[in-house]
């Protein structure tokens, strides 16, 4: 458990081979309701992997566990050596080969976040090699729910190009990172100051903040192409 009610899950392909993927897709989860209808559930993949090392094969997820899921009761009661039916990866959440920005700004909220520890590999080469700059804004409502937020300020520690700024709605905790702010992310847009001439964003998470930040960098200026969008919405 990597949160009160998030899980952090990493599996294998029972054929013992990598799964290839690019940074910010998904896979889906298949399994059966209780009345033995067929449902998937889709998830995108927490696991980066860098371009020039050989994939380790795994498929980490981040979960949230809804009461009376359909889903959380499968992973909830799933043992260590289990198997799942799963397919793809799909989607079209990826950082572009052809990008050339000199921005990019990082939105999400609750398990939205996931598809950016995934691209944390591709982000410290275009860093390096093009001196991009990236802002990762990520809203959480505790301190206890930020997920990976470990992860992502070693990365911005190791990585001067990267920074990080954690919104938290409902409490700070005792002694705040001077990066963290309260509030939600898409208050703090403007600490940011969107640049259609150099940004391109991203969106992934509640709907709400979604469609709400997408108006935010419309009305700042940014081109519609520009602001890459994917909503995350729970099933119960």
């Amino acid at each position: 458990m990597i949160a009160p009610t998030v899980a952090h899950l990493s599996f294998v392909r029972a054929d013992g081979q990598p799964l290839p993927c690019i940074a910010g897709q998904f896979v889906q989860v298949h399994f059966k309701y209780a009345d033995g209808t067929d449902a998937r559930r889709s998830y995108s993949i927490a696991v980066g992997r860098d371009p020039d090392l050989a994939p380790d094969g795994r498929v980490e997820i981040a979960v949230s566990y809804v009461p009376g899921g359909a889903a959380t009761a499968l992973f909830e009661g799933l043992q260590i050596g289990e198997q799942v039916t799963a397919s793809g990866p799909f989607g079209r959440f990826c950082l572009q080969p052809g990008d050339r920005n000199d921005r990019y700004l990082l939105i999400a909220t609750g398990t939205g976040v996931t598809p950016y520890r995934s691209m944390l590999p591709l982000l410290r080469r275009a860093i390096a090699e093009r001196g991009v700059e990236v802002v990762l804004l990520q809203g959480a409502r505790t301190p206890a729910e930020l997920l990976y937020g470990d992860d992502f300020r070693a990365f911005a520690e190791a990585n001067p190009g990267f920074r990080y700024l954690p919104c938290l709605s409902r409490e700070l905790p005792a002694d705040p990172h001077p990066d963290m702010r309260r509030g939600y992310v898409q208050q703090q847009l403007a600490e940011v100051a969107p640049d259609p001439e150099r940004d391109i964003a991203y969106l992934c998470g509640n709907p709400e903040m979604v469609d709400a930040c997408f108006e935010a960098l419309k009305a700042a200026g940014l081109p519609v192409p520009r602001i890459r969008r994917e909503k995350y919405v729970s099933s119960k």
